[in-house]
């Protein structure tokens, strides 16, 4: 087809759920990126946490490459090399003993689901079906993860809701402890808020689920859909803080741009997931694996899990430099190269303007709400497209400045 597809065809052919910016990318190469007119960017967005090695980086490429002369799909009706090299390398690197692939942070997410209150009907009884969430939340577009998760935005239209799922305060142990009972089968919780806010919890949030969660028989989900695979300086969140879960999710960052996620958990749990009792056609495939190992293998390195506190450092070095300048932040909070930058009142709500400013200026980032840039560049980021990117926030900045 002898055809260049542009920002209005979009409008025109697709469903109106997105509204992306005016521009197209067509290349990239590490932190940068090419416009259908090759005008530049700096990539500070990462593909939502997702390019965690930039763009088109050698190993992946490579992976991708060499598996997809040998084998595309099986099904899970055989099992591929691939899969079981992945999945021994995560076990090896984590608590877990056992993992689940499929296709996205989500479907992770609602595999988690499924497992705990499986787990929680064949050990407790079905009564036990209680699953605490909070607010501010986010935990995937299925139904059951939309209405686990704490925003009431993303359910709205869609009711009834499905039933037994509470929400109470992040980081308020007393709002936990409130719900959290004998009916509990699981707390899921985000180690860092992406979504909500970019919100690190507190030590003393997650410890106190833990043990909550432990005097009650319920099983702890940590959902590292946005937070894991390196994004904060550890190979996932949970080791910073050493809080084990029971349950693990994982994506994004995890195929380093190609679709993939994946559910960890111990031998005991796993056990009630018997033949039948969930999966997934594309799952597991040999080209997702493939390019999944390869990115586990590179960022699970000394060099950039260490290198991740560095450019954090630099992040909110040039963040406060520029909010010196214009009193346009209240809060710069986050862990490793995964931040936020809270806007002051006089510049409420205008996350949404400064990427469009940010856009004409050569700069992508990302919003986590209306008010609140949110930041997730590669985890190797060059320090010079730091720099230079900042610079360009700067000018986006003073272009809004009220």
């Amino acid at each position: 087809m002898n055809w260049t597809p542009t920002r209005d065809d979009f409008t025109t052919y697709m469903l109106p759920n997105y509204n992306p910016q005016a521009v197209i990318p067509v290349r990239g190469q590490g932190s940068r990126l090419w416009d259908q007119d090759g005008n530049e960017f700096i990539d500070f967005a990462g593909g939502i946490a997702v390019n965690a090695l930039g763009h088109a980086h050698p190993a992946l490429v490579n992976a991708l490459k060499t598996q997809g002369e040998q084998l595309w799909h099986l099904s899970n009706v055989y099992a591929n090399e691939p899969a079981i090299r992945l999945a021994r390398t995560l076990v090896d690197a984590t608590f877990a003993d056992k993992a689940f692939f499929c296709n996205s942070g989500g479907e992770a997410n609602e595999a988690a689901l499924k497992l705990a209150r499986r787990y929680a009907h064949d050990h407790h009884g079905a009564s036990k079906d209680r699953i605490v969430s909070f607010r501010q939340s986010f935990h995937g577009r299925t139904w059951f993860t939309v209405s686990v998760g704490g925003q009431e935005k993303y359910t709205e239209g869609f009711g009834p809701i499905p039933g037994g799922i509470v929400h109470g305060e992040y980081n308020n142990l007393a709002s936990a402890a409130e719900l959290i009972n004998h009916d509990t089968c699981a707390v899921m919780v985000e180690p860092m808020q992406g979504e909500g806010g970019v919100t690190p919890a507190t030590q003393a949030f997650l410890q106190g689920l833990r043990d909550l969660c432990d005097q009650h028989d319920a099983l702890l989900i940590f959902d590292e859909v946005q937070c894991g695979v390196g994004r904060t300086g550890h190979l996932y969140a949970y080791m910073a803080y050493d809080v084990i879960p029971d349950i693990l999710t994982s994506a994004k960052a995890l195929g380093g741009g190609f679709p993939i996620g994946a559910m960890l958990t111990t031998d005991k749990i796993a056990d009630v997931f018997v033949v039948g009792t969930h999966g997934s056609t594309y799952g597991g495939n040999p080209l997702a694996c493939a390019v999944g190992l390869a990115a586990v293998e590179t960022i699970n390195s000394a060099e950039v899990l260490e290198g991740v506190a560095r450019r954090h450092a630099l992040f909110r070095e040039h963040l406060n430099k520029i909010n010196k300048r214009f009193g346009c932040f209240a809060e710069i909070r986050g862990m490793g190269l995964l931040m936020g930058a809270e806007f002051s009142d006089k510049y409420h709500e205008m996350g949404r303007d400064t990427l469009a400013a940010a856009v004409k200026e050569g700069l992508m980032v990302l919003v986590a709400g209306p008010n609140v840039l949110r930041f997730a560049p590669s985890l190797i980021i060059p320090e010079a497209d730091i720099a230079e990117g900042m610079a360009r926030l700067e000018h986006a900045i003073a272009s809004l400045a009220v």
